[in-house]
């Protein structure tokens, strides 16, 4: 599971810097590839040598190697790097990182990395409570990257409380579940579509609707996350995406969103189509923008393409297709009929009479409908989470 992965591990100025050769040496048994990068002040915590012994690897701290001028490539590590786990970190480093400061080599590098990053804090018990330290979590939190939490119990201070950093056997077990994870849909291509679809009137005026596209973008990150290859067609959002594993391909219509669905459809294991796809478009739009002045009585509209049913009608036996349905009366008995009648294998319905559910919020609830007959319902939760229950349960069903 961890043999040939390659993990950098940061370490920071605090005195649970011990912990980690024991760590290392988890990770080397088991196969992994470990780099150890150091802040400055971590080197008074922990020896290079104690770490370049058991890594089998120069420990890093500084952009240049005195020694020989060679210069340490911060983008390469980055890029080099399976994941990369902060431990312990400090109260000072994070303030940094949730900050964007880039003042040393080991900040450089999670800055230009692309793969996952764990982070384990470590103080004492005040500075841990501190409102600064828990607005610095969440902000990291929202950059994606995973906290493993600070465990209760007798500190370097003599307080007791929580602040210690987790033992290494535990964060041995969390990086091998999450490296287990990350292999788990390896090898299968995914289509996904998000965002909402903008039908012109005129140059300057379209059809559309609320969408963000945030649901849809993070089911792709939850399918790029257990290793898949994404082909995530994008509507009109403003959210930007760079991420290992994810091909985004930008549409503006929901004829532009066909035409790469089914071009993208029969090499595809999964196709979760997520998008809020305007159903009505203008019949002959404008070439120039409409002046107020003048009269506009009718603006007379045509059924856009209608994809998933396009692919439900293409489908193989060993493919899946999965639609949402997002409905304001009736929701069980209409998203039911759609699945039936575009032959799905599952739906998530979403109901805007949920509070906190639907479009614009960072939080949804849906239930998932199966051709099998099963529900699951998937309370409140932010929309990430709820990505990541939605893949779950599309991987139980195959």
């Amino acid at each position: 599971m961890l043999k040939g992965k390659k993990i950098i591990i940061g370490i920071t100025g605090s005195i649970a810097a011990y912990k980690i050769p024991f760590l290392v040496r988890l990770l080397k048994k088991q196969g992994a590839e470990v780099q150890v990068i150091l802040t400055p002040f971590a080197k008074d915590f922990v020896t290079p040598l104690t770490l370049s012994t058991l890594t089998e690897k120069p420990v890093l701290i500084d952009f240049f190697n005195e020694k020989d001028g060679s210069w340490c490539s911060h983008i390469e590590l980055g890029l080099w790097a399976d994941l990369i786990l902060l431990a312990p970190l400090s109260a000072n480093t994070m303030a940094k990182m949730a900050n964007g400061i880039a003042d040393n080599l080991l900040l450089t590098t999670v800055l230009s990395a692309r793969c996952p990053v764990y982070f384990a804090p470590a103080m004492d018990l005040d500075m841990y409570k501190h409102p600064s330290t828990h607005e610095n979590i969440k902000k990291l939190k929202s950059f994606a990257y995973k906290l493993i939490e600070p465990v209760e119990g007798e500190l370097a201070s003599g307080l007791k409380g929580v602040g210690r950093l987790e033992e290494p056997e535990i964060i041995f077990d969390i990086l091998s579940d999450a490296f287990a994870e990350s292999d788990t849909l390896k090898g299968k291509h995914v289509l996904i579509t998000a965002g909402p679809t903008h039908e012109p009137i005129d140059p300057v005026r379209f059809i559309g609707n609320h969408s963000t596209g945030k649901m849809g973008i993070e089911i792709a990150r939850a399918f790029a996350n257990k290793g898949a290859t994404v082909n995530l067609v994008l509507g009109s959002v403003s959210m930007s995406i760079d991420e290992p594993n994810i091909n985004v391909m930008q549409v503006q219509t929901a004829e532009e969103m066909y035409e790469q669905c089914v071009a993208l459809f029969p090499d595809v294991n999964i196709a979760v189509l997520s998008a809020a796809v305007a159903d009505f478009k203008p019949s002959k739009p404008a070439n120039k923008k409409i002046k107020k002045e003048k009269s506009v009585s009718t603006i007379k509209l045509e059924p856009t393409p209608d994809i998933l049913a396009e692919l439900g009608k293409q489908k193989k036996n060993d493919q899946i297709l999965v639609g949402f349905a997002l409905e304001t009366d009736n929701e069980e008995a209409n998203a039911i009929k759609k699945l039936n009648n575009k032959n799905l294998d599952m739906i998530v319905l979403n109901s805007l009479n949920d509070e906190g559910a639907g479009f614009g919020t960072a939080t949804n609830k849906v239930t998932i409908f199966t051709k099998n007959g099963s529900k699951t319902e998937i309370p409140l939760k932010t929309k990430d989470k709820v990505a990541r229950d939605i893949v779950d349960q599309i991987i139980a069903f195959i």
